[in-house]
This record gives C-alpha cells, structure tokens and sequence, in this order.
C-alpha cells in the first residue's frame, strides 16, 4: 500500500513534505499529545534509537495535533533531534486513519489512536503496528526495519 502524500508545518521551521522522503525509509509515529507520559517515553525512545535507525538510512517523524509552539517546548525539553510534524486540522490524522474514538476512564472521546506506519524507500507502507503499548516500541520497530533493510 502506497503512504498517501501529505504536507504538514513542522519544527525545523519549514513545510514537511512526505514525498521529498523518496529514497530513505520512513517512521511515522502517531501520538496523542506533548509532554504526557506515554507519549514522552515513546518520543525519548525514539529519540535515543535515532543514531541507529539513521545507520539504516531510516527518517523519524512524529505527528499529534498539538501545535508547532507545543512540539517546540517538547522538543527542547526533551533535546528531541528529529522533528515533529504538527496537524492541527486533522487532516492527515484523518486521511491515515488514526483519528477516532476512544475510550478512557469510562467516557467516550474523539482522539489519536497511537499508531506507527513504517514506509520502505519507494512510500510504500510496509508495516503498521496499531493501539501502540510504548514500552519497548522504538526498538521492536528498529528491529523490523533492521530485517525489512536486510531483504
């Protein structure tokens, strides 16, 4: 399945743009928010693994709805070195089907399903791990794409 072609504001100040990622492999990681718990451990594992996933000629992006200001606080307190994608209209949430409902504490509530898409060199998606536990994810994804990269 080809990643759909999306262009979002991110923190290293420019325009992200999805198909100029042609030729490297991608993560992109859906969170739901800045500076919570889960979603911190996720980014700082990430974060801690990038030298080795850069080894494979891999990119990593994170994508929520907070806005580029929140991402740029996050990133500095969490000296993050790769960007953050922000999608404040839910645009690509939507179209990447992440956006949905959720269920906490016995209320109902639209919101991101955390979700991390693995694309190949050419865009294809060539894994989608779904309702994400954050312990360990950054390296069992490391390791598929060690695999994916033998292949």
């Amino acid at each position: 399945m080809k990643a759909s072609n999306f262009t979002l504001p991110s923190t290293s100040k420019k325009n992200f743009i999805l198909k100029d990622t042609l030729g490297k492999f991608v993560v992109l990681y859906f969170y739901p928010k800045d500076d919570t718990p889960g979603c911190t451990i996720e980014t700082n594992d990430f974060n801690k693994f990038l030298s080795k996933f850069k080894k494979l000629d891999c990119e990593i992006y994170g994508i929520s709805k907070d806005g580029i200001k929140s991402h740029d606080k996050f990133r500095d307190k969490y000296k993050i070195k790769f960007d953050l994608l922000a999608d404040e209209e839910l645009k690509v949430l939507k179209k990447y089907k992440v956006w949905g409902k959720k269920k906490f504490m016995g209320r109902e509530f639209m919101g991101i399903n955390r979700t991390t898409f693995l694309i190949d060199k050419k865009g294809k998606i060539v894994k989608i791990w779904e309702n994400v536990k954050v312990k360990d994810h950054a390296k069992e994804v490391l390791e598929t794409l060690k695999d994916i990269s033998k292949k």
